[in-house]
Parts: structure tokens; C-alpha cells; sequence
């Protein structure tokens, strides 16, 4: 038999069964809806929870890697710790069992029938409710296509002696056994993919119970790869959640080789017990492992993060978020309740819209790594937030409330709008410092390389008027939010006569930077820095003065904004 007759159905199988499990898990998350973030999100505040969280996650989208890499991005962040992390790991290993269950009912003579029935509602319906299901059935039986021209093609490796030599000695040597899978599943990305081509290879007697078993362990450590490649250049917390897949699965993998033999009669024991397929017996052996692994490791998951904080050393710059405040179950039964909850959540997104404007402007100061990353944890917050609060003033829109009711909830909407576009200019001028160190740095290059020294002055990142502009801009956000929490006019007249201070001063600033540029001390790439970054912080100021007239005329109908004469004119 030529090596096309087993390479040919083997690859195309394996891409059919990777295209299945990946369709169908796309087809279960849409299903569930937005909520697989959520559950990571909100569930995990106890160890257990956090196993649970991480179980049910990878039990729909059929992908422990996928669970990992999604933690990776909560705990990068700051929406998760680095304990909550691990103990969503350990679920995640238990969760991708299910894909192997699955496979050991070996549904694979009904795989084109089922592929028929998904592909009928996949293109004869516009329901998008039938269309998932309809993409759920296709992934299904083509996940069962796949496995079915796998084993077609592997079938005669059998009867190769090279094959069967590896086999044997893996089988007296375990350890190579694990080396073969975490070799394989680094290779293919899916664990699942491996261990459903074991299954096939134990079915056609291939593979004996001993061998079958390091690969599978093997197969573990290699689908922490991706947690890996997902964490590199992220924060010290995300390198820690990856570091902390890979030693619960290392351990994992360590402690049952060292007892191949006592488990391997267990599954043998259960196998014969139950009366098991052979697909069946390795679905078990792979579940008996990760839920085994999880039952010993449980109870050491305060050492492995002690561990991994030693592997991983460096100062943790991930920022705690506090919980989110809303609850659904008072719309309906108390909308004044409801409101409140909503005003409390509102000022603690303006807490972090002040966090982020202080880390940004801290980065255009120092240009410091840590308040970039900062500064990007705080407007991943602001977005989620602004998504939480959002839904639930919508929802709290379809209920009966009174006129005033009514004009809060509008007025609350509009708010958390304005704070969150707050937080995309930060972003923005995130960038624009970016672009400027990377212009600065590549002009001094080209400096260098001519043999000149450069007769302008540095870029501009450390113009004092500029700095006084996000100094008012600041003192405008965090006022506008006192005077919001507190119903203070006074201060929100304050905020309104800065603002025309801002106004001046950012006139003034083109002013002078027009003035840099004819005296040939800049040039055109610093107005991106200069100009934009004024430009984007008076409107964070027009956004600070939605607020201020909130306080003022829409809260207090159409009292007129007064403000005590001896108040020195130049507002601080």
C-alpha cells in the first residue's frame, strides 16, 4: 500500500473533523449567546465555582484551549485573578472530556445522514435560532466524516513494522509515549483531534490499552500551547495563567505515568464492568484522568499560584475591578431600585474613566510600559461596562415608569455614552504617544546614519501647556462626577466656566504649534501627537459638561446656572 492510500484520507479527515468541532462549537456559543465571557466573568468567586465556570464554558464551545486563551484575556485585564484563573483551568481540562464521550458513541455510519438533516436547516431556514441548530447537527456529523476517512486511512498502519515497533516501545517506555502526544496535539492544536485519533487506532487494534494511555497524558501538556502563544507579550498575570496551565498539566501528566499500571487496571476494571466500545474505554480513561487530576489538585491551588509567582517573578500590574452592581430581578418589581443600581454602577465606570485618563496621561508624561498597560486595562473595563449598563437601561426602558422615571433612565443612557467615549479618546491619545516615540526613534536612525545631529528639539512630549490642558480635563471629569453623585450645582457651574478655559487654550495650542512649525523646529508627524492629543481631550472636556448640565438644568428644570461672583474667575 502506497503512503498517498494512508496520508491522503488521513489528512483530509483530520480537516474535516477539525472544520466539525470547530462549526458545531461556533454554532453551541452562538446558541448560548454572549454569556461564555459572563459566566467567566461573574462565576468564579469561589475555587469550585471557578472549576465549574471553566467546565461549562469548554463543554460548549468543545475547546479547553479556547477556555484558556479566553482567561488569559479576563485575568490581562484585571476582571480575573490569578486564583480565580487556575480554578478555571482545571474545569476547562474536565470540559473538554466531553468532546471525547461524544466520539465513543460512534455515531460515524449516520455521519452523512446527519450532515444532510444540518445542512436542510442550515439553507432552507432564515431563522437565525434553526441556523445554529442547523450548524450544530453539520459540525456534529462532520466531526464523525472526519474520524470515519481517519480510521479509513490509518487502518493499515498496522500492519507496518515501524509502526508496531514504536508501539512496543512505547509501551515499555511510557515516557515516550507522553512525548509522542505532547508532541501531537502542539502540532494539531486540538487536543481533541488526538485523542480521537487514538480512539480510532484502539478500535482497529492498533494500539494497545498501555500505549494509548501515556499518549492521552501526553496530550494534556500539549494543548497548554496555545495558553502559551497567548500570553507572549502580555502582562506578568497572563504569563502567569499560562505558566499555571502548564504546571497543573505537567503534574497531571507526571503523577499517573509514574502510576501507568494501577490506572490502567482501573479502566480495565470499569471497561469490562460497564461493557464499553473501545472508543468508549479510552473516552473514560480520559475523563477518569482530568477529573482525577482536578480531585488531587484542587486542594493545591493556593501553591500552585505561589509556585508560578516564583516562576513568573515581577510585579503584578493587573488592576482589580470590582463586581458589577446590577440586578436584573428589580427591574420589573422595583424601577426606582433599579435606577439607583444604575446611577451606582455609572459612577463606578467614571472611577475607572478617571483611572484610565490618569494613566494616560501619565504615559504621555513618562512613557512608561506599566501606564500604557494600564490604561488599556481601564478602557477594556469602561467598554464592558458600558455594555452591562447599557443592556440593563434598556431593559429597564420596557417597564412602566413614571415621566421622571423615564427622563432618568434617558439621562443615565446619554451618560454612559459620553463616559465611555471618554475613554475611547484616552485610547486614542495612547496611540498618537506611540506614534510619536516610533517617528522620534525612527528619525534618529536616519540621523544617525547620515552622520547629522538633528537641530530640532526632541519630539514634543513634555509641552507644559499641554500638560496644564489634561490637568483641567482631569479636574473637569472628577468634578463633573462629584457634582453628579452629589446633586452639586455650584460645582457644575464651575465645570462649565473651565471649560472655556480649555476652549482658549486648546486655540492657543494650535496657535504655537503653528508657530514650532514655521520656526522649522517641528515637524508635520508631531501635530499628529500635538494637536490631536489637545483635540481629543476637549472633547473628553465636552463630554465632562453633559454631566455638569445634567446637574443643572435637566435634574433642576429650568433653574438658571449661577455661580457665587467671588469665585476667582480662573477656575483651577
Amino acid at each position: 500500500m502506497s503512503y498517498q492510500e494512508i496520508l491522503f484520507p488521513f489528512l483530509g479527515g483530520l480537516g474535516i473533523f477539525l472544520f466539525g468541532m470547530k462549526y458545531m462549537g461556533d454554532g453551541l456559543q452562538k446558541s448560548a449567546g454572549d454569556s461564555l465571557r459572563e459566566i467567566l466573568n461573574t462565576f468564579t468567586s469561589t475555587p469550585l465555582r471557578a472549576v465549574l465556570a471553566g467546565l461549562i464554558v469548554t463543554a460548549i464551545i468543545q475547546s479547553s484551549s479556547g477556555t484558556t486563551v479566553l482567561t488569559v484575556g479576563l485575568v490581562s485585564v484585571g476582571f480575573m485573578s490569578l486564583r480565580q484563573a487556575i480554578g478555571v483551568i482545571m474545569g476547562a481540562n474536565v470540559g473538554t472530556t466531553v468532546t471525547a464521550f461524544i466520539i465513543g458513541f460512534n455515531l460515524s455510519a449516520y455521519a452523512l445522514p446527519i450532515i444532510g438533516v444540518g445542512s436542510i436547516l442550515l439553507f432552507f431556514s432564515k431563522k437565525e435560532t434553526v441556523n445554529n441548530i442547523g450548524q450544530i447537527i453539520f459540525g456534529f456529523g462532520c466531526l464523525f466524516y472526519g474520524l470515519k476517512l481517519m480510521g479509513n486511512g490509518m487502518a493499515p498502519l498496522s500492519e507496518l513494522p515501524q509502526f508496531s515497533k514504536l508501539m512496543v516501545d512505547v509501551s515499555h517506555h511510557p515516557v515516550l509515549g507522553v512525548g509522542i502526544g505532547t508532541l501531537l496535539t502542539m502540532v494539531l492544536q486540538s487536543s481533541s483531534a488526538t485523542i480521537g485519533i487514538l480512539q480510532q487506532l484502539y478500535s482497529q487494534g492498533s494500539l494497545a490499552l498501555g500505549a494509548v494511555l501515556p499518549i492521552l497524558f501526553g496530550d494534556n501538556i500539549g494543548t497548554t500551547i496555545t495558553a502559551v502563544i497567548a500570553a507572549l507579550g502580555a502582562s506578568v498575570a497572563a504569563k502567569r495563567t499560562a505558566a499555571s496551565h502548564v504546571v497543573f498539566n505537567l503534574v497531571g501528566a507526571i503523577i499517573f505515568t509514574l502510576l501507568l499500571t494501577p490506572f490502567t487496571a482501573v479502566v480495565v476494571s470499569i471497561s469490562g464492568a460497564l461493557n464499553l466500545n473501545p472508543s468508549m474505554q479510552i473516552a473514560v480513561a480520559h475523563g477518569l484522568f482530568n477529573v482525577s487530576n482536578l480531585l488531587i489538585q484542587f486542594w493545591f491551588i493556593s501553591k500552585i499560584e505561589w509556585l508560578v509567582r516564583k516562576i513568573i517573578p515581577g510585579k503584578d500590574h493587573s488592576i482589580e475591578f470590582k463586581p458589577s452592581n446590577l440586578n436584573e430581578a428589580i427591574i420589573h418589581s422595583s424601577p426606582v431600585l433599579a435606577l439607583n443600581q444604575a446611577k451606582i454602577e455609572l459612577l463606578q465606570m467614571g472611577e475607572y474613566v478617571q483611572g484610565a485618563f490618569d494613566s494616560t496621561k501619565a504615559y504621555y508624561e513618562k512613557q512608561e510600559g506599566v501606564d500604557k498597560e494600564n490604561a488599556n486595562q481601564y478602557e477594556s473595563a469602561i467598554n464592558d461596562m458600558d455594555n452591562r449598563l447599557t443592556e440593563y437601561l434598556v431593559k429597564l426602558s420596557a417597564t412602566e415608569l413614571s415621566i421622571s422615571e423615564s427622563h432618568e433612565q434617558t439621562m443615565l443612557l446619554e451618560l454612559t455614552k459620553d463616559l465611555e467615549r471618554i475613554g475611547d479618546h484616552c485610547r486614542n491619545i495612547i496611540q498618537y504617544v506611540n506614534e510619536a516615540i516610533r517617528m522620534e526613534k525612527k528619525q534618529k536612525a536616519k540621523d544617525k546614519k547620515e552622520g547629522k545631529v538633528s537641530s530640532r528639539n526632541e519630539v514634543i512630549l513634555h509641552d507644559e501647556d499641554l500638560v496644564d490642558l489634561f490637568e483641567k480635563v482631569s479636574k473637569n471629569i472628577r468634578d463633573s462626577l462629584i457634582a453628579f453623585e452629589n446633586e452639586d450645582k455650584e460645582m457644575a457651574a464651575h465645570i462649565l466656566e473651565r471649560e472655556e478655559q480649555i476652549d482658549t487654550m486648546v486655540k492657543m495650542l494650535r496657535k504655537k504649534y503653528i508657530s514650532i512649525m514655521n520656526s522649522g523646529k517641528g515637524r508635520a508627524a508631531d501635530g499628529v501627537l500635538f494637536i490631536d492629543t489637545a483635540s481629543n481631550l476637549e472633547r473628553m472636556s465636552d463630554r465632562t459638561i453633559h454631566m455638569a448640565k445634567y446637574v443643572l438644568g435637566e435634574r433642576y428644570g429650568t433653574e438658571t446656572i449661577s455661580i457665587d461672583q467671588s469665585v476667582n474667575p480662573i477656575i483651577q
